[in-house]
């Protein structure tokens, strides 16, 4: 197995090597590189030759709404609504503006994201040699159970899956946990068989993940069920029937290793997993104390941010420790979020602070992701970025609270054994006119009045309004042991999805559990 693992990756990494060598060598022709991939994009979808002033003029800003019929006439039909190429599959995807979106994906959007994933390998090899003797877990998610008849084999949300045919034969043998787990009846058995997996391989050597509350949670999986994991490894079987379907993997040597091992112990995890080098995640806006609580939990082990890839597309990726564009994928353009204004990527001047806006092989035009970045400075001519948060206002009833207003709100009320985690604008309430909660956790005795919450909130002059017309109730303070737990349940209450979720300043949701 030592010998097969090895070879693969550096199969692997030879098939990978092409797109890093292309980044490296274009970085200086971003504008050439990017015209002509509009240049391509538009004979394939519209059979149309337009330079990119043309373009602009012709072509308005889009979000999932202006897609939205299309998209579903194209999963009714089977055929291709958006453009001349078939549809491989539908991604499912959560957001601020749809519970659940699915976004096409065809051969051509594949390849764009195969450029990006090559990339990224390829520095990932060079920077830490060790993973090439090692098996990696790239994470999978899955739908909540109330939508669970709509996810099939087709639509497993796998990373590898990103690859072309030949990587991704190569990367299943890399990989350290089956896709199928996210066939599994429940999320939290899906939970459960992760955890199982990535005990079960002592060869472990990366651990990539979107959110870094989704690893925290493994963790949590792995140390909570500690006697349970280390039986199934020890007789090879499922104690849970509703996991049968999926063959249970057995290690009579990672069963022992588990069981003698204290957990709490932040060195307990590389004793689990010698090889364990690198972990990857989220580390910016939102996500940056919950990437620090999990390089905490896990000592000695490099840590790397992640880039910023929605499923409608990559944006960044990281190179060199800094966060290029990834313009050998998509053609992109910015919205800037001072003037209003649409720039091309070669327009672009170190401080501006923008939203992506691009166009993919899957029938995407001009399509914006609204996230915050500012362009920090240049890899050659491409631009590099810091992701500042998402670019989102919550308006219930028209009162336009934004995440610097939410942001004010949790530093206020934050102390050094008080912390306020998330402002939450719950739409729908049965004994409640819509409202806001604060949801901490920590000293009990510290948390402020709802009161106090209502008076900071009214310095913003539309909430104001609203409460004096009586369109907003007082807001609530929510307090609870674990504030992680508590928003990941409400979000999943709420339709988004698992491996998706992670805790932001401000969340409109359409619900809250008591």
């Amino acid at each position: 197995m030592g010998l097969l693992l090895s070879a693969s990756h550096q199969i692997l990494e030879f098939a990978c090597r092409k797109a890093f060598q292309r980044y490296r060598q274009q970085a200086n022709d971003l504008e050439a590189v990017q015209r002509q991939k509009l240049d391509q994009f538009l004979k394939q979808h519209t059979s149309q030759n337009l330079s990119y002033e043309a373009f602009v003029e012709k072509y308005p800003i889009t979000r999932y709404s202006h897609w939205k019929e299309k998209i579903e006439q194209s999963r009714q039909s089977g055929k291709n609504c958006l453009g001349p190429e078939k549809i491989v599959r539908f991604q499912p995807t959560s957001g601020s503006s749809e519970a659940l979106k699915f976004i096409p994906y065809t051969q051509s959007f594949l390849n764009e994201l195969d450029e990006a994933i090559g990339l990224w390998l390829t520095n990932l090899y060079r920077e830490h040699p060790q993973l090439k003797n090692s098996t990696h877990y790239w994470s999978v998610s899955w739908l909540p159970e109330s939508q669970r008849k709509l996810l099939e084999n087709s639509n497993l949300n796998d990373d590898s899956a990103l690859l072309n045919v030949s990587k991704r034969v190569l990367s299943k043998i890399t990989q350290a946990v089956p896709a199928e787990i996210a066939l599994a009846e429940s999320a939290e058995d899906a939970m459960f068989a992760t955890a199982v997996f990535l005990v079960a391989d002592k060869n472990l050597g990366m651990i990539s993940v979107w959110s870094p509350t989704f690893a925290l949670q493994l963790l949590d999986v792995i140390e909570q069920n500690q006697n349970e994991i280390v039986n199934v490894l020890r007789m090879g079987q499922w104690k849970r029937r509703s996991l049968d379907y999926l063959k249970a993997p057995r290690s009579s040597e990672q069963s022992y290793k588990l069981q003698r091992l204290d957990l709490k112990e932040p060195t307990a995890w590389t004793e689990l997993w010698p090889k364990l080098a690198l972990i990857s995640s989220w580390d910016t806006a939102s996500a940056e104390r919950w990437a620090k609580n999990l390089q905490d939990r896990v000592a000695n082990v490099a840590f790397e941010g992640k880039g910023l890839w929605a499923t409608e597309g990559v944006v960044t990726i990281p190179f060199n420790n800094r966060y290029p564009l990834s313009y050998q994928s998509h053609f992109y353009e910015f919205l800037n979020l001072k003037s209003g204004q649409t720039r091309p990527s070669w327009a672009l001047k170190v401080g501006d602070i923008v939203s992506p806006v691009i166009t993919t092989g899957s029938g995407l035009i001009r399509y914006v992701i609204d996230d915050e970045l500012e362009v920090t400075g240049f890899y050659d001519q491409v631009p590099c970025f810091l992701f500042l948060g998402r670019k989102m206002t919550v308006d219930l009833v028209g009162e336009k609270i934004d995440q610097i207003t939410a942001q004010k709100v949790l530093a206020t009320f934050q102390q050094e054994d008080y912390v306020p985690v998330s402002l939450l604008g719950i739409e729908f309430c049965e004994i409640k006119k819509p409202h806001y909660v604060l949801l901490s956790e920590g000293n009990l005795a510290k948390q402020p009045s709802a009161t106090e919450l209502d008076e900071l909130l009214k310095e913003n002059f539309h909430y104001e309004l609203a409460r004096n017309l009586g369109q907003l109730d007082e807001p609530e303070v929510k307090h609870v042991d674990d504030a992680w737990h508590y928003y990941k349940t409400l979000a999943m209450h709420n339709g988004m999805i698992e491996g998706n979720i992670k805790p932001e300043p401000l969340k409109k949701m359409k619900t809250k559990i008591i």
